[in-house]
């Protein structure tokens, strides 16, 4: 009897041992199965160098030396492999361009600077740890020195055509003082005084031979990548329709040569909201206008048709306990 139990012991062990192995083995064939079918249908490539001559703004980009192909390379893998982040940049693209090319014409700046607007804030209004503000990224001081208005109600870095325009006299003061329009991009993001030091110090007057920080030696390589891009998405993987793009939405003008007591009464008798008003209008920094000098503003409001709104209900005033 205990003989017949033992050896009834020994085989169920023996059973558990094999299903063991066996579950062990199925797990390595699943997983060996699963890296096969995963290899076959994903890859990441290395993305050719490009075999027509690259410029900005006109001017040749000396992609034969191999820190500038490097240099380009890698902000090109950066925002190929950055898929998110390139698709969202390319329909903001589709949204504001329409808005910021004719502003660039009309003051003979090259097209492609409106690329650098996409790096600097990729079409959003930021803030940088520094200060700097708006789609253009412009430091409170630059927009003093261009006479834009500055204040606690109003920010003119934050209106898209001003701020686009003041962008335009910035960067045809640098190609006037520096000779090139790449050289007035690098100064774009360093700053004049900074770029010339740089120069002087180096006994170099071009972008690709001088030695900059990390930001401005990127600063060219980053807009010459998206501009490749969103001028051929298909060539680098990126299949966007027209309807998956973002659309201007079409607005009209109001002027206001007073004072405003409240924007959020402004915005209803527009038939609007607060939040439609500031996105259209981010210029305008408080829920107030005071307006002692009588200046004209012109308000953009969305055409009718746009936006729907849910009725609001009354609220009442909700008392604070001590």
């Amino acid at each position: 009897m205990k003989k017949t139990f033992y050896s009834f012991t020994l085989i169920i062990a023996l059973i558990g041992i094999a299903k063991f192995f066996s579950f062990s083995s199925n797990e390595l064939a699943d997983d060996q199965s699963f890296m096969n079918h995963f290899n076959s249908k994903y890859s990441i490539f290395a993305l050719p160098k490009p075999t027509a001559q690259m410029d900005f703004c006109g001017e040749r980009v000396p992609l034969e030396n191999p820190d500038i192909w490097e240099r380009f390379d890698k902000e090109l893998l950066k925002n190929t492999y950055w898929q998110s982040n390139t698709l969202l940049l390319h329909k903001r693209a589709h949204k504001y361009f329409p808005i910021i090319e004719p502003i660039l014409a009309e003051y003979q700046v090259p097209d492609d600077f409106k690329y650098l607007a996409l790096i600097e804030s990729g079409l959003e209004n930021v803030i940088s740890p520094a200060g700097a503000t708006g789609f253009w990224q412009i430091m409170k001081g630059t927009a003093k020195e261009f006479d834009m208005e500055v204040n606690s109600e109003i920010d003119e870095r934050y209106h898209l055509e001003k701020s686009t325009i003041l962008a335009c006299k910035f960067l045809s003061a640098g190609k006037e003082k520096f000779g090139s329009w790449t050289l007035a991009a690098a100064a774009y993001n360093m700053g004049r005084t900074g770029l010339q030091k740089q120069m002087n110090i180096q006994k170099a007057n071009n972008y690709y031979d001088l030695l900059l920080n990390n930001e401005t030696s990127r600063y060219v390589f980053r807009i010459l990548a998206l501009k490749n891009i969103i001028e051929d998405p298909k060539h680098y993987g990126f299949h966007l329709r027209d309807k998956d793009l973002y659309q201007h939405v079409p607005t009209y003008s109001v002027s206001v040569d007073s004072a405003v007591s409240n924007w959020s009464d402004f915005a209803k008798k527009h038939d609007i909201n607060y939040k439609i008003l500031k996105r259209y209008n981010p210029w305008l920094r408080k829920n107030y206008l005071t307006n002692s000098k009588r200046k004209v503003y012109k308000i953009d409001i969305p055409q009718k048709g746009y936006y729907t709104f849910q009725p609001s209900k009354p609220t009442e005033s909700i008392q604070l306990s001590k």
